[in-house]
């Protein structure tokens, strides 16, 4: 057994001033901070770059847009402990009504297998019934007088949907966003957005039915896009050793 010198272990002085520092950046402190502060301050500090690109920088998303997109996914994601997005949704302009309406959005997303439900095992009794038509319908009702924008409940909604991994939807809502003139690097960033609360491997599978989309004909890219699509060897490891179907 090593000691904690051999561990290179910090000093609880050391400890206390980095989590002050952590404090002063981002305005809180949660939990795994202080333990990678403790543990593993080298993965601290690319956690906190990753989490500082994702969240605190600007990129291509508005600020507000950016926090609408964060409350969707943080509700249909179940993750109480981020209340500080409220705060930076109100820092950036956006209202208490907003914020009910991205609730609202999370919501319906998790409700979207019921039309799948329907369709595959009610169809037949009902005349010309269309899943993603009666979902559309609904959506735009809901949408309708929320104040949020029609490109943003798309990239919401394509981000919220990988989340749960519901790979139809997200597919519908990319498609939407493209028919919504939708900046595909603002759409890469909503997806971005999930990564932590939604999962890196969902995020992976997001990528990889967008990519299909290109592949397949159903969005029209952006040159740099189509050559991110169409670049071979994107199968992972069972494709580079040609273990797998890829």
């Amino acid at each position: 057994m090593t000691t904690a010198e051999e561990d290179g272990a910090m000093t609880p002085e050391t400890v206390l001033a980095k989590l002050e520092s952590l404090r002063a950046k981002r305005g809180y402190l949660l939990p795994h901070h202080g333990l990678m502060a403790v543990g593993e301050p080298d993965l601290l500090a690319a956690y906190d770059q990753m989490y500082s690109t994702l969240t605190l920088g600007t990129r291509i998303l508005d600020e507000r847009t950016k926090e609408i997109i964060w409350l969707v996914v943080l509700t249909t994601t179940s993750e109480a402990i981020a209340t500080h997005h409220i705060q930076r949704m109100h820092d950036a302009g956006g209202t208490d009504g907003e914020i009910e309406a991205a609730v609202r959005l999370a919501a319906y997303a998790r409700g979207a297998e019921y039309f799948d439900f329907v369709s595959e095992n009610w169809a037949p009794h009902l005349a010309d019934y269309d899943a993603v038509r009666a979902y559309r319908n609904g959506l735009d009702r809901l949408a309708t007088g929320s104040g949020i924008e029609a490109g943003c409940v798309e990239m919401a909604l394509a981000a919220a949907h990988a989340c749960q991994r519901r790979w139809g939807w997200v597919e519908e809502h990319i498609i939407g966003a493209y028919r919504e003139g939708v900046a595909e690097r603002a759409l890469l960033e909503a997806f971005s957005l999930m990564m932590f609360p939604g999962g890196i491997p969902n995020f992976v599978d997001a990528a990889a039915h967008w990519r299909q989309l290109i592949l397949d004909g159903r969005v029209a890219p952006s040159p740099a896009f189509e050559a991110w699509a169409r670049a071979p060897g994107q199968g992972g490891f069972d494709e580079a050793s040609g273990s797998g179907n890829s």
